[in-house]
């Protein structure tokens, strides 16, 4: 008995985290999930761009003069 309570106090957040993404796969949360990171990461390039659009600019002529 003293085994099994020492096996789920090391290792009680991996049985959470497989507990959660069983649920999340259970019920399909997982397309929701990746739209709500799509949406994130479009949010973060457009305020770096925004913030730093000199610098963009001479990276993109860069990139396109070596192509």
């Amino acid at each position: 008995m003293n085994d099994l309570k020492n096996f789920f106090d090391k290792y009680k957040g991996a049985i959470i985290g497989i507990v959660i993404a069983i649920l999340l796969l259970i019920f399909e949360l997982d397309r929701i999930i990746m739209g709500i990171i799509i949406i994130l990461i479009g949010m973060f390039v457009g305020n770096y761009v925004q913030h730093n659009k000199q610098d963009v600019k001479e990276k993109l002529k860069k990139f396109i003069d070596r192509m």
